[in-house]
Order: structure tokens, then sequence, then C-alpha cells
């Protein structure tokens, strides 16, 4: 017998179309639809049905269907409304998963929907609660276990060391912290403050935080401690029934039928045990787990569920939760207990499914608008970078224990059998943002890939930990890799010592590309900047229709296209052609008509596959924390995990005591003592917390690598999916992106606790207005010609000074008066690129001095117009500059010898670059200020807009010097001190 969505209840009906919850409340055995204003509201007397609906990425909507039960409900009506699941479920395609909900016991999932808690109230729809009178304010105490919020009775003996409890009166709610209770627990409790003061007081009463141990001297723990009567020490927590939870015999596994359990008695738990003939009890100790096969009728179901019920009754556990699941679409921790479940047995939203009932409800007359993504709208979808492309790239090649810097137009050429590290730094939305990444060659050995995530390790920390950090595999890139190389080469072979090495010991044939010799690429990308050529063995079994391909050898130079590719693939091969072999005569071949020459360099023609790619595309994200609440020695604990245990079921076990999701994640749930993962399947980010002890941040990769073998959500992640570890307060756009981001918030100090609480009870505010710092111009690095496409960084710069091309002349002589490091204000923060991390970018050759000295003069006499106006101390500064300010000028550090050579050769370099600027700049033509206004009415046509300046008179330009030299001495001192670190950045 199938169930359709017009066998339902009239108020059933219809549900479950589009995103969202929707919450049903069992009245006389019947559903009536709970309205959004009441969401969240529960009562103890009722039990309700609660339907969250969730479009994946892929277009498909999933199904979870919870059933609530108050701790006064009766018997009746629990086995009712998981009747009403049951058909509920099989009306939406019988696909959702199924969560019995106990107060007091509800599952994190649950939970999630109603953020930050659910209190529920007394009564219920048979007490007439919807009539009640609105009452005077009672005096409440609850206690916040985790994510549970439970009232208790308003007594001294009900307070403890180890729990937080939050005491809600009406003029004030105070939050009393035990001793034992971590500082996640207590910023967690912060949020039910909040809660509790929107709720229950519109927003309008005092907060405050008390501690356990603090006495009466504190204002705030005195009044506390006077509503329970006075100070008295308390007493040790006894050991409760709610604390204590059913201790597990093994994990037992029943079969149901016509409402009866039949134990099964195996040696080990396998898949093949389920016949989809029938339903199955899973009983885990802690857990209780429905099976129902996909050939089962609705009725052998609802058997199963009143079977379930009975077995709380039976075993003495009514407050466990259970979860019940469809062959094909069974949860992680479900499939976690056995030995071997195949990774091809889950039927993960399969699109001929999706149809089929997307037809079925539509002749019931339901809108499935939503419900099927048409595959001509995925293919169009193509992953975000989230990353600017206008930045600074620097690669170093690995070569043993020491890092070789590559020249610009080598940085996007990478070897198969090498190493590399790249350093990226672009400008973010208030800050300079760094990415420092690694990447492994298929071929590289292991000697160099440890030496490279060894040495791009100490550069994350030598820079304070503030750069993301990336461990990237070939063949594994994520896409901001591609957009900060823009055109990628991954050559065959290697040339690395440790490479050379291994071919020579193993006697493998070196197959390291020459350029002169056969050679194929495959080309692919999405534009302009983000393209690639991968070359791969030379035989026609690597073609494919779906790409563009370059062949060279015996002097010639074929280019290919598969009969499936676009306009698109086309011209990002002519554009790769042009970096691997220039200016030269190329032969193009189409798909079906090639020439006998090109079938020889590939060792003859023969079959390959024509099919169309698929791309794989973004998953939903899954937020993890690492840590317990105690916090302390969890480190050790995760670390000993990843060395000592080996069986994959052991593994999963301790992990799912350990990791714990975070669902319906918000920013506000990454604790700065902890760590996170955010899994994004395609990549994983690991974010740790500033409160993370310092010594173990060099340790975070372990974490990342660790969650990839054990495969948490038995995702079949690949041991080489890309890693990216970022810290708070330094966190990427392309990580930020999965949250609804306030940078304010990650810039504030303190523990997770401190945060809220002065965010909670504006005693602090975050960095709203956090100074924003300049962000220097880069460098283009793109060498392919200009074929018309927007050029996306027409900047230059010195491997240690970036600087604007066509800066006016005004700004170059204000950035010469104030680039004299050694006259610095001591007071003065220190430029964005500090010694120690200039020592990571090449230094420029040393030119010819005896070329320069002559056009010093020049540069000079600019730079000596701002002293003919410096004004006296009286004009600069109304008051004297403190004694610590004059001392910090006068005693200015001076350049050590071992960077006074280098730095300053590299300074008369760039000065040199501005002097003859300057001396161009005097040839130009000059007309009237007016005409060079970016607003003037007649403006001048055919000039250098970047460089408007350079056209006015030497009267003109030096009336408009002396107002800005003047406007700059009558700032204040500190923002006199700002100006100058924004003009050595330059």
């Amino acid at each position: 017998m199938t169930f359709s969505m017009r066998d339902l209840d009239q108020a059933l009906q219809g549900c479950g179309q589009k995103s969202g919850i929707e919450i049903w409340r069992i009245e006389s055995f019947k559903p009536v639809a709970v309205p959004k204003e009441s969401h969240g509201k529960f009562f103890t007397g009722d039990s309700y049905i609660v339907l969250k609906t969730t479009a994946s990425r892929s277009g498909s909507l999933h199904h979870d269907i919870h059933y609530w039960l108050g701790k006064d409900s009766s018997q009746d009506e629990a086995g009712s409304v998981a009747v009403m699941t049951v058909e509920l479920d099989s009306a939406l395609g019988g696909r959702a998963v199924q969560y019995r909900e106990v107060q007091g016991q509800e599952t994190e999932k649950f939970l999630s929907y109603f953020k930050p808690c659910i209190i529920p109230q007394e009564g219920g729809v048979a007490s007439g609660f919807n009539h009640v009178k609105p009452e005077e304010h009672q005096t409440r105490l609850y206690i916040c276990k985790g994510k549970h919020v439970v009232r208790v009775p308003f007594a001294r003996s009900t307070l403890n060391h180890d729990d937080v409890f939050i005491l809600d009166t009406e003029s004030k709610i105070f939050q009393f912290s035990g001793s034992k209770s971590s500082i996640q627990e207590r910023a967690k409790a912060l949020e039910v403050v909040q809660y509790i003061k929107d709720t229950y007081h519109d927003g309008k009463c005092e907060i405050a935080a008390v501690e356990d141990g603090r006495m009466m001297a504190d204002a705030e723990a005195g009044e506390f401690w006077g509503l329970f009567g006075g100070f008295a020490p308390l007493p040790k927590k006894p050991a409760s029934n709610d604390d204590q939870t059913a201790e597990s015999d093994g994990i037992k596994l029943f079969s149901v039928e016509k409402g009866k359990t039949e134990p099964i008695e195996v040696e080990s738990l396998q898949k093949d045990l389920l016949d989809t003939n029938k339903c199955y009890i899973l009983d885990c100790g802690l857990e209780l787990f429905v099976w129902k096969g996909r050939s089962t009728s609705i009725d052998q179901r609802k058997s199963a569920s009143q079977a379930a019920e009975e077995f709380f009754r039976s075993s003495e556990r009514p407050k466990l939760n259970l979860v019940s699941v469809m062959e094909g679409f069974e949860t992680v921790m479900f499939r976690s207990k056995f030995d071997s479940w195949p990774a091809t047995s889950t039927v993960a939203e399969p699109q001929q499914g999706r149809g089929k009932v997307a037809a079925l409800l539509q002749r019931q007359g339901v809108n499935v608008q939503g419900l099927v993504k048409t595959s001509s709208s995925s293919s169009k979808d193509e992953p975000k970078p989230y990353i600017d492309a206008t930045g600074n790239l620097q690669v170093w090649r690995i070569n043993g224990e020491e890092k070789i810097s590559l020249e610009a137009a080598e940085q996007s050429k990478f070897y198969s059998g090498d190493c590399y590290i790249f350093q990226y730094s672009y400008p973010g939305e208030d800050r300079e943002e760094h990415l420092v990444g690694t990447w492994l060659g298929k071929q590289s050995v292991e000697e160099d890939r440890e030496s490279a995530i060894s040495i791009a390790s100490k550069m994350v920390e030598s820079m304070k930990f503030m750069p993301a950090q990336a461990r990237i595999y070939e063949g594994k890139e994520p896409i901001q890799f591609f957009v900060i190389m823009q055109s990628f080469i991954t050559f065959k072979g290697g040339v690395s010592d440790a490479f050379k090495k291994y071919i020579a010991e193993n006697e493998v044939p070196d197959n390291t590309y020459d350029k002169e010799g056969v050679a194929l690429f495959r080309v692919q990308g999405s534009g302009p900047e983000n393209m690639q050529a991968i070359q791969i063995e030379a035989v026609s079994t690597g073609l494919n229709s779906s790409h563009c391909y370059i062949l060279h050898g015996d002097s010639t130079v074929f280019t290919w296209c598969g009969n499936l590719t676009s306009s698109d693939d086309k011209e990002l091969m002519e554009r790769m052609l042009d970096l691997i072999k220039p200016n030269e005569h190329t032969k193009a071949q189409k798909e079906g008509s090639e020439c006998e020459q090109f079938w020889e360099l590939l060792g003859g023609k023969s079959e390959y596959p024509s099919q169309k790619i698929k791309k794989d595309g973004e998953s939903d994200p899954h937020l993890f924390s690492c840590t317990f609440s105690n916090g302390k020695n969890h480190w050790a604990t995760l670390l000993s995990l990843s060395f000592s245990l080996k069986p994959i079921t052991d593994i999963n076990c301790h992990l799912h005591s350990l990791v714990t999701e975070i669902f319906s994640f918000t920013q506000d749930d990454l604790m700065t003592e902890d760590i996170f993962i955010l899994d994004c399947h395609t990549e994983i980010f690991v974010w740790v917390g500033q409160q993370v002890d310092p010594k173990k941040k060099p340790q975070v990769l372990t974490i990342g690598e660790k969650f990839l073998k054990d495969d948490f959500l038995l995702e079949n992640l690949a041991s080489e999916t890309p890693i990216y570890i970022v810290t708070e307060g330094n966190e990427p756009p392309f990580f930020t992106r999965f949250f609804t981001w306030d940078s304010s918030k990650s810039a504030m100090h303190g523990n997770s606790f401190q945060k809220k609480l002065a965010v909670l009870t504006n005693k602090g505010k975050p960095l709203l207005d956090k100074p924003k710092r300049r962000v220097p111009a880069y460098s283009s690095r793109s060498s392919v010609p200009d074929k018309s496409q927007p050029r996306s960084r027409s900047m230059t710069s010195s491997p240690d000074r970036a600087r604007v091309r066509g800066r006016s002349p005004a700004f170059n002589a204000l950035a010469a008066n104030f680039e004299k490091l050694g006259t610095r204000n001591q007071s003065t923060p220190p430029p964005m690129v500090s010694p120690l991390v200039r020592k990571l970018y090449p230094k420029s050759h040393a030119p010819d001095l005896t070329k320069l000295a002559p056009k010093s003069a020049a540069f000079a006499a600019r730079t000596a117009l701002f002293e003919k106006f410096r004004p006296t101390p009286q004009e600069a500064a109304p008051t004297t500059p403190s004694s610590s300010e004059a001392t910090n000028e006068a005693e200015a550090p001076k350049p050590t010898s071992e960077t006074t050579e280098e730095e300053s050769t590299n300074n008369i370099h760039e000065d040199s670059k501005e002097e003859a600027e300057a001396e161009e700049d005097s040839s130009l033509p000059t007309f009237p200020y007016e005409r060079l206004k970016t607003d003037s009415e007649d403006p001048v046509p055919d000039i250098d807009l970047a460089r408007r300046e350079a056209y006015m008179s030497a009267a003109e330009f030096n009336e408009k010097l002396e107002m800005t030299k003047k406007e700059f001495y009558k700032l204040p001192k500190w923002k006199q001190n700002k100006l100058k670190m924004a003009v050595q950045l330059f």
C-alpha cells in the first residue's frame, strides 16, 4: 500500500516544498500548525512534529522529521505522533530521517533549529494555555548543560561547582559560573542570557556575571547571594540519574516482524545482514536506530516505530533518542556501527529517484518547483575563488633543505616531480591578506615533501601565524590556487636533486619535460585568469573530446580541439600556446580530420573518451568542534590518537567521542579556545582560535590530515584534499564566505566568555572603528601576451618595496621625505613588511652607482621643497610634544651594517626609477589645473589619467605642494605618524 500526500491529515498536506521549518502541535491526536512567531515555544504537556526542509546545492530537497515529547505528555500521544511521522515520511518520498526527541535529551541537530536554546514552559493544550493571562514575573533558576537548558528549583542546594546557572529576576539576570565549569560552557550560557533578556524582558534589564568563589566583596556577587538568603558554601554535587547514561553491553541487532522483535546473533555487523523486505532495530546502548528496507510496506514501518516505542518502555530508557533511517539514506552514525559498509550501497539523492518523486507529487497536486534542478543550470555553476587576483606572488622550488626563488616568468611553471612553496599577498577588506602554501607534485619524493611543509610552516610562524596556510597536491588544486597562478603549467618529471637521486637509484625512466622533444598538453580552465596546461602521456588514448590539446615534436606544433569544446576553450588554448611555444607556426587539427603526422607523434591512432566530463561542484559545508568542554587536555588526546589507533572501526568510534558536528553553524560557534574543522568536501579548513596554546599551532596541519584519513563523514575523502590552516583574526574571504561574518568580533581580545560578556553588557565594544591599514599595490605577473583581456595587475613593485606606477610628483616627494627609516618615530608601528619578512623575498641586483649619481640632485631638489615650508614648532602643534616623543625621535635606531648596504642599494635602485619618471614628467606638456581635475568641464584628452599632476605647470605644482605640506603639519602627531607609516608601505 502506497501512502500519498492526499492521505495525510489536512494540516500536513502540501508541506516540505521549500526550505525552512514547519511545526505542528498534537491536539486530540490531530496535528495543528504552529504559527512562525511561536516557533521555539514548547510546552511540557504536549507533543510536536517538526519538519526541517533543506535545499542542497544540487537542487534537491532533503527532509528531517523530528517528533518532540514533553516530559508530561502521555504514552498514547507518543505512539500516535510516531505513526504520523512515518506517514509524513512516506508522503514525502520515504527519504527523510526521523528523530525521536525527548524533553531535556534533544539531539544537537534539533537544538540547532532554535538557537541558542529552547526553554519549555509548564502546561499544555489540555490546560488551555492559550487562554492563560500574563502573570507577574517569577524568579526562575536554570541550569545549562551543554546546549540543554533546564529549569530547576530556586534553592541554594541546587547550585554546584560543576555547572553554569542562570538566575532570572524581574530587574536583573545573573549568570553563576561554577568554579569547575569551562570557558566554553560559560560563553554558551551567555547566549541563553541574551535569549532570556530579549524574550522575557523585551531587551530591557541588567546583566551580571558571578563567579564561583567570589565573595561579598563583589557587589554583584553579594546581590546574587542575597537572593538566596546569604552566602554559604556549596555542597558537593551528588550523582543524579540524569547524569548517568546507559552502559552499552555491545551492539545488538533485532528484526521486527508483526510488531515483535527477534534478536539476531552475529559475531560482527555486516551490511548484508539487512534485508530490504524487513525492518530492524539496532540497539547501541546509548542510542537506538530503526532501519526500514525500501521494499517494506507502510504498515511494516508503522509497526517498527511502535515496536521501538515499546522497546524504550521495556528497557527503562525512555529518555534516549531514536533515529529512523530508510535503506539507501542511512546517516553516518548508523553506517559507522557496521564493520563494513559498501560505499556504493548508499543511494545519495539519485536524480532518477528525485524525478519519480517529483512526478508523483505533481500528480497529487503538489507544487514541485525547486525539487529537481535541471542539468543545464548545474553545468553553468562555476566555483568562485573569493580571492583578489591583483596580489603579489613569490614562488620557491624546494631542493633538499633549501628553497630556490623562481623568476616571475617561471613562477607558474611547476614540475610534477618537485615541490614548491608560494606566498601570495593581496588586498583584503580592511587589511593586507597573506596566503602561504605548499604544492606537492605527484612524482615528488617524500624528502622534498617533508622539507616543503616544514619550511612553509616556519615561514608562517615567523609571520606570527597571520597568513593562512595551504597544503595542496597536484591534481587536487582548489580554484584559489589557479586564480593566483592565472596561467598554470604542469610539466612531467623534476629537476630537484632528491628526484634525480630517486630516478638513478630505482632505475626509473626519466620523463622530465624536454622542450625539443615530443610532449602533449591538455588545456582546461574557466577563463583567462584561471587556465591550466597539464603535460600528459603523449599517446592518443590521452585525448578527450571535451578538451583542447597542444602537441609538439619534430619541430612541429599541433593544436587539437575536441568536438565538445567551446570557443572559450579554444581561446584558452591559444593563450597557453603563447606560453609553451610562443612565436611558432602551428597546425590546427580538428577532431575527425587529423593528419597522419599528428597520429605518428602520438604513437598511432586509438580509441579515446568522447563523453562530456562532469565537473565536481561544491557540496554543503560541515563544521566540527575538535575539543572537549574542559579544553585543556584535548590536544594530547587527539595527537596520541593520530599515532596509536589503526583499525578504521576503532578510529571512527573514538572520533565520534572527540569530534562534534556543529549544525546550522554561525560565526559565534567558533570558540577562541578551540580548534574547528570546516569540511567543504573538495577542501577543508582548520580554524585555530587565539587562545590555543602557541606551542601547538605548528602541529595543526596534523589535525587536518587526521580528519581526512579517518573520513569522519564517510565521504571517501582523498588524502590529497586541500587543507587550509586559518587563525582567528586573520580569516581570508574564501573562509568567511561560509558565514555571516563580522570581522570586528574576530578582532576582539580575551577568551570566548570575556568577548561575549563585553558585547552583551556593552562594557566593551567590538573594534568597529578600527583604523584601516593602507593596502599596498602589487605587481603584474601575467606573462601572457595581451589578447584584449582586461589587465587585472597593472602595477609594478620591487621585491622589497611595492609602489604604484605613475605616482604623482607630489606623492613621490612626500614619500621621499618620509621613507627615511632611520628617523622613524619609535612609537610608530613598524611597516607591514618587517625586515624578517623581507628576507623571504628575492633581492634585486645591485645597480651601477656611477650612472645613478648625476640624477640624485634632481630628485633631492624636489624633496627639498618640503623643508622650505616646514612650520615652526609653535605653528606645527599648539602643545609641546611629550618627552617620550622627543626621545623617540632623537634616539631613532640606525640601520645595522647587515642591512644598510643591501637595503640602501635597493633604495637607490628604486630612486633611480622615480628620478627617471621625474625627468620624463618634465618633458610633458603643461595644462591649467582646472582642466586636469576629474570634474573639469573641459578636461584635457589623451593624457595618462594616473599622473594628472605631472601635467601641471611648475608654479601651480609648487602651490599645490605647499598646501599639501601645510595641511600635513596641521594634523595631530598621531595622524602624522599614521601617514608616515602609509608612505613606508609604498
